[in-house]
């Protein structure tokens, strides 16, 4: 027979007052699904989980109607709400590391003698803080023609195109049928008006039918993903075909390659020790595996694009829309960037990577997988 927890119980466990269950059963947001012999309201497991959800995504800060749409979405199942809720918390996560990198540059200039404005505290610590951290990615990281031409070409003749970890929707091909997944909320709400239809959930576990589209596809994204392997067998279980751009950081040469992680960075290797390898990710869904170089001039911002123009990585915006900037640290960050800023000046930048200045393109670990 199924265990019932009281709600005096149930309170107890959750850290919430009862008055809050009464609450939550009277606008039908969780309602106990047995009553004791004596007519007290009982929760059964499935009662407990889907209270679960809504406290977790209370607690994220979201509203109780907001919540309710999430809790009560038919294409999202336990695990999928799961992974969502991981990906908010890790997005918190990133959000609390910006706020201490704050704090940090503040108590370095105080200690320095150097008072801060009513309007820079503000913007540190204030709501604009987060509106930054959002703003960040749409405005440095931005579809690269000649590297989307790439993509799009492996595609094929697809017309239905799964876009898994779709962000704010950039590399979506105009042409096709696209249907996007994006678990983060904030990447969701930066994706412009008439774009694809975006659905909320991870890739380990996407909500479609065997075969429901042509090809699915998924750009600079899989190194976010909790389990790389598991993501990547999905898509090529919804879809005829798999297009996936990434990069091989599991090579050693690529962590030398890179004169930023050679030189100012070194706390990158421990960012993607342990990922599975290119061959492996390709050999998961019997991939080949295509070099992608990086123009000098690259529109999309991602870690790598400035390799010839080393002074965009002193811009505070460029590296908040990256992030390896804050998964290394602020005391990282900021030795990176003075060491870099010295070496510039100073001309041992140049002096050092000189082989790079009459590149139109450099091979840095870029790949693309294509089944």
């Amino acid at each position: 027979m199924e265990e019932h927890l009281t709600v005096g119980r149930v309170a107890e466990l959750a850290g919430v007052s009862v008055r809050t269950l009464h609450h939550y059963d009277e606008i039908g947001l969780v309602r106990p699904s047995a009553r004791t012999a004596a007519g007290y309201r009982a929760y059964s497991a499935g009662d407990v989980e889907r209270l679960r959800e809504v406290l977790a995504y209370r607690r994220l800060g979201f509203g109780l109607r907001e919540i309710a749409d999430l809790v009560d979405d038919p294409t999202t199942d336990a695990v999928a709400h799961l992974h969502r809720l991981r990906g908010l918390l890790l997005e918190q996560r990133d959000r609390a590391a910006a706020m201490v990198t704050a704090l940090d540059r503040e108590l370095e200039a105080r200690a320095m003698g150097i008072g801060t404005t009513p309007e820079e505290q503000l913007k540190m610590f204030g709501a604009q803080l987060y509106e930054a951290i959002g703003s960040a990615y749409p405005a440095t990281r931005r579809t690269e023609p000649r590297i989307a031409a790439r993509v799009w070409d492996a595609l094929g003749d697809a017309q239905t195109v799964l876009n898994v970890g779709a962000g704010t929707g950039s590399y979506e091909p105009p042409d096709r049928d696209v249907t996007a997944v994006e678990p983060s909320a904030v990447m969701r709400a930066q994706r412009p008006a008439g774009a694809a239809p975006c659905v909320a959930a991870g890739a380990e576990s996407l909500p479609f039918e065997d075969r429901s589209f042509d090809a699915a596809m998924a750009f600079s994204t899989i190194h976010h993903w909790h389990d790389p392997i598991a993501g990547l067998r999905e898509m090529r279980r919804v879809a005829r075909r798999v297009v996936v751009f990434t990069h091989d950081s599991s090579d050693a040469a690529w962590r030398h390659r890179f004169w930023l992680s050679r030189d100012y960075l070194p706390e990158v290797a421990d960012l993607v020790a342990g990922r599975p390898s290119v061959d492996r990710l390709a050999d998961a869904i019997g991939a080949r595996v295509e070099p992608v170089p990086i123009p000098w001039d690259c529109a999309d911002g991602f870690f790598e694009a400035y390799w010839r123009r080393p002074e965009a990585y002193l811009e505070e915006h460029v590296r908040r829309a990256v992030s390896v900037w804050t998964r290394v640290g602020p005391a990282a960050e900021q030795r990176a960037v003075a060491r870099l800023r010295d070496d510039l000046s100073s001309g041992r930048w140049a002096k050092r990577n000189h082989d790079l200045t009459n590149l139109d393109a450099a091979e840095l670990g870029l790949r693309l997988l294509v089944t």
